[in-house]
């Protein structure tokens, strides 16, 4: 059984395996270490740019070499979004005593953020309105990206590039702070960033000093492990890692001298979630975006099928009517506003199989044509990986599929409210055993906290539909 079979709702994709190793400094950041030369910086000229270089994650750049094949929004889509957070970094919320500079970007597992992300971040630039990015990536063969390590650095390493007084600041703090990358995080802002923006501001007008900082896939950071477990240390849970990095950034925007807005797109885990929609951070935070709920995807989805179809018609010669609209609808209709399945289904149908692209696109769309490979593969590695995450994947699934099963009795027209889910299904009425179960699944499936169950409906989508197995999967075995 696949595990987009059962959830159908994936999240951002890996990319393939041909990014570069964890030791080097891509050709952009290790040419810009021989090219610029710092201004008026104490002795030891040279020394405090290269110190900088050598621990940044030149990978977790939006213009980086290791994304060049990352996620981008396809021409003429997602524009209402783009164009939302665009006027946020330029504008804010409108005049305010006290502004709000971090806004969180939200979604499912799949539904674009890190294209959506990406895409603007190459707006910003063009129009000089961006500070720094950094992109967290699980996936990565660079560990920079995939913990925290680097994080900091890399910031400040941006920053050293934008413009000159602020790379004097931040290079002498090097100079008088040899130590600081043995620090922890919350310092390393303090030293690198913080502190020569303050020294850049009070002297200086605040010109060219603003913008955005955009930060993605902090979810998909690691936890460092500062012990041997095998000696009884307990073990860093990503959280608490992925949770500091969302303070250290609060930290920063609210020091009044901090210029910049600071973008940061997560999946809802429940880390983001105690943070950001928390009453008593609401004067911290700007309002959420949340892609699920204020933008429909499915017109931009089609769109993007539409191009891709033109290219392998071109490519193999095929009728204009190929495919049928009604093909196109199913597959927008199976995406459920996720652009990742249309993704995956279109590079499935590119990757030069045996199989003609008519005969691929039948096998995507009903699963029941026999191939040498699976249409979805990717979809059920990322599937399991967020599976992993609850405390029990096998009775995550399992319920999962139950909750798919109350949404066909009739008495339920919109699906099962979450109070009848936390009735039918826990084994103890007063405990929150569905928080504990599937509260690091928000990605996948979405159940109201127990204060505002009745009459909200559990929210997932697409269907959930156990089939027939076609590969191995951790739990099929066991699932009904």
């Amino acid at each position: 059984m696949y595990i987009h079979q059962l959830i159908q709702h994936p999240t951002r994709h890996p990319p393939d395996a041909k990014h570069g190793s964890s030791s080097r400094v891509n050709d952009g950041a290790t040419n810009a270490l021989k090219t610029v030369q710092p201004g008026n910086v104490a002795p030891f000229e040279a020394d405090p740019l290269e110190k900088l270089g050598r621990r940044i994650a030149a990978g977790a750049i939006h213009d980086s070499d290791e994304r060049c094949d990352a996620p981008k929004c396809q021409p003429e889509t997602r524009v209402a979004v783009q164009d939302d957070l665009y006027d946020w970094i330029t504008d804010g919320d409108g005049p305010s005593e006290h502004p709000r500079k971090i806004k969180w970007v939200t979604g499912p597992a799949g539904c674009g953020k890190s294209a959506i992300m990406g895409s603007l971040a190459d707006r910003c630039a063009a129009n000089g309105v961006l500070g720094a990015t950094f992109f967290f990536a699980s996936w990565s063969a660079s560990i920079g990206r995939r913990q925290k390590t680097a994080f900091v650095p890399t910031i400040a390493y941006q920053l050293v590039l934008h413009r000159q007084d602020l790379r004097t600041a931040i290079l002498n703090a090097i100079v008088k702070n040899p130590g600081v990358f043995g620090k922890n995080i919350h310092v390393q802002m303090e030293v690198l960033v913080l502190a020569p923006l303050r020294e850049v501001v009070q002297r200086s007008d605040r010109s060219g000093l603003r913008g955005a900082m955009i930060i993605d896939g902090v979810d998909e950071c690691e936890a460092v492990q500062y012990h041997d477990a095998t000696r009884g240390r307990p073990v860093r849970m990503n959280a608490e890692d992925q949770l500091e990095i969302l303070q250290v950034l609060q930290a920063a925007s609210s020091d009044p001298y901090f210029p910049f807005r600071i973008l940061i797109a997560s999946r809802p885990e429940r880390v983001f979630r105690e943070l950001f929609d928390s009453e008593g951070n609401s004067a911290s935070f700007a309002q959420k975006l949340d892609l699920s709920e204020q933008y429909n995807a499915d017109a931009d989805i089609r769109l993007f099928l539409e191009a891709q179809f033109n290219i392998l018609r071109r490519r193999y010669n095929l009728p204009l009517s190929w495919p049928s609209p009604r093909a196109i609808q199913t597959l927008v209709d199976k995406s459920s506003g996720q652009f990742i399945y249309a993704a995956t289904v279109m590079r499935f149908l590119n990757t030069g199989q045996r199989e003609p692209p008519t005969a691929l696109l039948e096998a995507a769309l009903n699963l029941k044509t026999q191939l040498t490979s699976n249409p979805l593969e990717q979809l059920d590695t990322l599937y399991t990986h967020i599976l992993e995450s609850s405390p029990d994947p096998l009775l995550s699934v399992r319920w999962i599929l139950m909750i798919n099963q109350l949404k066909n009795f009739t008495h339920w027209v919109r699906g099962p409210s979450a109070f009848d889910v936390n009735l039918l299904l826990q084994t103890d009425p007063k405990s929150d055993e569905v928080e504990h179960l599937l509260g690091n699944l928000h990605s996948l499936i979405k159940i109201p906290p127990p204060s505002a169950q009745t009459g909200n409906v559990v929210q997932f989508s697409p269907q959930i539909t156990p089939r027939p197995s076609r590969g191995p999967w951790p739990w099929r075995e066991t699932v009904p």
